[in-house]
């Protein structure tokens, strides 16, 4: 064991055995920082009412003279998180599932202070809510970093509350950046990705620099335990900058730019068929007849590559590029066609709600009550997540006999009873058509399923 240990001393380079040869480097330490910081960050305690699950045996015809007046009791959810202060004035910055829905937040200061607080704005897709802190003034706060300054390497703090033991301080770097796609939590989107120790209770936390400025918000982490495993991932400081900037214009909810559009990244075996000479950007395999993108001049097998002059390789990371951009502004998307790279202007809208949907809610005694469709329009297709093509009638909400039948929200309804569905008026009367065997197909994501039942 002596001689190993002499063979490693000897083995490691100068530079790495050299001792701390200053007061300052004897003394160095993160805890300036952390003093700066972390007043800014709160502790967030968040309650809401459910309605509790009711048994399929109460809408049961045979079963529901036993449960008559019986309806389950609401029950109270509680959920812990923290919170990032971001202005003077008492604006703060938390995951949606931290908040979301919340009737009653309380938010709990460093030196103790408790506030109530309420939810300006809030998306479940980005996992961001935006809060404001009821009386309070004079607050400290942490600035924002622009994230195309980020690099991977950087030092960083990750300060939350995890499982719920008190504000907690951990280091890190910047493992990696334009992590897109769902990582294991609820968002979906574009995150930096650190090795700072994340755990349940962090979410809604500060991820600072060594300058004390916020360049993230914790939001999830990949792991099989239910531990921090060294791959936590934060929703850049951008995107939370957008999403102050649409509460303090009075929206309860985040609006970002529609692309009208689907398409895939570029494999390598792919590039040169494209005429690229490397792997790199989204190849355009539809757009819809209402997209920007269509209407300024984009076709089917275009590659994007780069959105303001910033690189993107997933749909996620052009969705992030544009929404930070902020709403009725102009991109300039750079197109790749026939080899030829062009920068095109494309303005950044939210996906129109027209035409109408016509969204139509079955009352008793409709043999599918409890069931809610809408035609299929742009706004539509954003909200549930359709393939950008879809056409015709979609559910939205399904609810006793209709979800007993089978039928789910995002399901398109094609056809009922060998009648074609285009809007919801045309759905009563296939159904009636139908007598006691009804036979419905529906487009569920990306494949036909048949539903068979009797009435």
């Amino acid at each position: 064991m002596r001689l190993l240990l002499i063979l490693i001393l000897l083995a490691t380079p100068a530079w790495a055995q050299r001792v701390p040869s200053s007061q300052a480097e004897i003394t160095l330490s993160f805890a300036p920082l952390v003093d700066q910081a972390a007043p800014a960050v709160v502790n967030i305690y968040a309650r809401r009412t459910v309605q509790a699950r009711r048994t399929p045996f109460m809408d049961d015809p045979f079963f529901e003279r036993f449960f008559q007046g019986a309806e389950p009791e609401p029950r109270v959810q509680s959920s812990l998180g923290s919170g990032v202060i971001l202005s003077a004035s008492g604006i703060v910055v938390s995951n949606f599932h931290v908040v979301g829905m919340a009737t009653d937040i309380r938010v709990v200061l460093t030196d103790r202070r408790e506030f109530s607080a309420r939810v300006l704005l809030g998306d479940a897709e980005s996992d961001l809510a935006i809060l404001q802190i009821d009386g309070a003034e004079e607050l400290p706060f942490l600035p924002l970093r622009a994230s195309e300054e980020v690099q991977v390497g950087e030092l960083v703090l990750a300060i939350g509350n995890p499982f719920g033991v008190g504000q907690t301080v951990s280091s890190g770097i910047v493992s990696g950046l334009a992590r897109s796609g769902g990582a294991g939590g609820a968002g979906r989107g574009y995150f930096i990705q650190t090795d700072a120790p994340i755990n349940p209770g962090n979410s809604g936390g500060a991820l600072i620099d060594m300058a004390g400025r916020l360049i993230g918000i914790n939001t999830q982490i990949l792991t099989r335990s239910g531990g921090s495993n060294g791959i936590g991932f934060a929703i850049p400081a951008d995107l939370v900058a957008a999403f102050v900037a649409q509460a303090e214009e009075g929206r309860a909810d985040f609006a970002r730019p529609w692309a009208g559009m689907s398409g895939q990244p570029v494999e390598a075996d792919m590039a040169g068929a494209l005429g690229l000479e490397v792997a790199r950007g989204i190849v355009i395999s539809a757009l819809h007849p209402a997209s920007p993108f269509l209407e300024a001049g984009f076709a089917v097998g275009d590659i994007i590559t780069a959105v303001d002059g910033d690189p993107v390789n997933t749909p996620a990371e052009m969705v992030y590029r544009m929404s930070v951009v902020g709403m009725g502004e102009t991109s300039a998307v750079t197109r790749v066609r026939d080899g030829a790279a062009r920068e095109v202007q494309v303005r950044l809208l939210v996906a129109p709600d027209s035409p109408d949907r016509q969204e139509t809610t079955f009352e008793p005694p409709f043999p599918l009550h409890g069931l809610t469709l809408a035609r299929i329009n742009p706004a539509v297709l954003a909200e549930l997540n359709l393939p950008i093509m879809a056409t015709g009638t979609v559910v939205t909400a399904a609810s006793g006999p209709a979800r007993r039948a089978g039928l789910r929200p995002g399901d398109v309804i094609e056809v009922v009873n060998g009648r074609a569905i285009t809007v919801p008026a045309d759905f009563a009367p296939a159904i009636e058509a139908g007598g006691r065997r009804q036979t419905i197909g529906v487009l569920r994501g990306d494949r036909r399923v048949g539903l068979r039942f009797r009435f």
